[in-house]
């Protein structure tokens, strides 16, 4: 991360109206890469540096929480050169970038089945997490090996032992207690979620906390997502309304 990025433009953004948190899922790069005759792992590289433009926009305007979907539990199932090169990536850029999101005061989380990753991969991570675990100013989550009916599941049979022991009724299960058995624990859920490459599913991201989050999707390809089109569809947030299921509020009479 460049320390001394230009700033932002925030001119038509409403600072106490930017979500809380955001979630992204960042596809595309396959997709980008051969669009220029490249290598697919070449789109994830240049992938990478779109998450340096996002983490350093979020940080520099206010944005709490922000969650990329980077490797899905299927994403096991590809060619195993591009998940060993996806491998490496994460690992060159978690060593790369950890001391500057530490100066940045960014917390690094880890989302997903973290124990299926490989043992070098496991241990940058550690070390990162150890690093930035006191960081207040963001947090940034990685969902790696991550799958939202995984999680779901994960959920059910912690709470199904809880009750099983004596420590829980079951009448005493809500969502509060559904959401801290969550990879996300106490955090918010999403006010925003993003997804790139114009695909119009959520592929198994996050399936209880996007509940009520706005949704855009972009056609771009996620390396070539910048940083003006994200301040772009934050400007286009703030113009929709949050109903939560609720009615509008009526006007008042004239």
């Amino acid at each position: 991360m460049n320390s001394n990025p230009p700033p932002p433009d925030l001119s038509g953004l409403d600072p106490a109206k930017l979500p809380i948190h955001i979630a992204i899922i960042m596809d595309g790069n396959g997709r980008w890469a051969k669009r220029r005759l490249l290598n697919r792992v070449k789109g994830h590289e240049k992938g990478a540096d779109t998450v340096r433009t996002v983490v350093r926009t979020c940080r520099q305007i206010g944005i709490h929480f922000l969650t990329l979907y980077a490797f899905s539990t299927e994403n096991w199932q590809r060619p195993k050169v591009e998940v060993s090169a996806l491998m490496t990536l994460l690992k060159k850029y978690i060593v790369s970038e950890k001391n500057e999101l530490h100066q940045q005061n960014i917390r690094i989380n880890v989302l997903g089945e973290m124990e299926s990753l490989p043992a070098d991969v496991r241990t940058a991570l550690n070390d990162i997490i150890s690093l930035t675990r006191n960081n207040a100013a963001m947090t940034v989550n990685l969902a790696l090996s991550y799958g939202g009916r995984a999680e779901i599941v994960k959920m059910v049979r912690e709470i199904a032992l809880e009750v099983q022991a004596g420590r829980l009724a079951p009448e005493a299960i809500d969502a509060g207690l559904v959401a801290r058995h969550l990879y996300t624990g106490t955090m918010p859920d999403p006010d925003l979620l993003i997804r790139t490459s114009g695909e119009m599913r959520i592929s198994n991201f996050l399936l209880w906390q996007i509940a009520y989050a706005e949704i855009f999707v972009t056609p771009t390809l996620w390396p070539d997502f910048d940083r003006e089109e994200f301040l772009a569809i934050l400007r286009q947030y703030q113009a929709r309304e949050r109903r939560f299921g609720k009615i509008p509020e009526a006007s008042p009479p004239q």
